[in-house]
């Protein structure tokens, strides 16, 4: 039975939100304002979106054919399931499923998520998942993604607001080294 992440913690831990490295929510919010009025993202905007949330590897989106990034993220808009739009925008170069969990959440704060290491860190620390995770598929989104929810159901928080105050909470409580 998993130790409860009560409303509190997410108020307490949104705070601290700001002071992190973490994805800026109101810069996804204004790519999700344009993914919906476009009905896809180019390849540019997924470009930024990338450097949003990893610096490092967001050079690799720029490989993609511009076509491809707008016919995938078009596709993501009529599949109805997790697992199938993260693998969806997996299949794009320079998106791993942290990343791709930044465009559904720019698309859909109310549903989805920002994860990576930190919020599964967070999840398994107050017993909503097992093990140590470094690097993240479909199924692990989905695997956070579901206790996210319920925690966002119980606290009267977005999904999108429980996931940047589990990045937080392990922000400020990790003691050592992320990796």
């Amino acid at each position: 039975m998993p130790t409860e992440i009560d409303r509190d913690l997410v108020a307490t831990s949104l705070e601290h939100y700001a002071e992190t490295q973490g994805v800026l929510p109101e810069r996804l919010a204004t790519f999700g304002d344009q993914y919906r009025e476009q009905g896809y993202l180019t390849r540019d905007q997924l470009y930024d979106i990338a450097y949003e949330s990893s610096t490092r590897s967001a050079y690799h989106v720029e490989s993609n054919p511009e076509q491809r990034c707008r016919n995938v993220t078009a596709n993501v808009l009529v599949v109805d399931d997790d697992f199938s739009k993260i693998q969806l925008l997996s299949g794009l170069r320079g998106f791993k499923a942290p990343t791709a969990s930044c465009v559904l959440t720019a698309l859909e704060p109310s549903t989805h998520a920002v994860v990576d290491t930190r919020v599964w860190a967070t999840l398994e620390r107050f017993d909503y998942l097992e093990g140590r995770k470094e690097s993240f598929d479909a199924a692990d989104y989905v695997a956070m993604i579901e206790p996210i929810r319920e925690i966002a159901t119980e606290t009267s928080y977005s999904p999108a607001e429980v996931g940047y105050a589990l990045f937080a909470y392990d922000d400020k409580h990790r003691e050592g080294t992320l990796h």
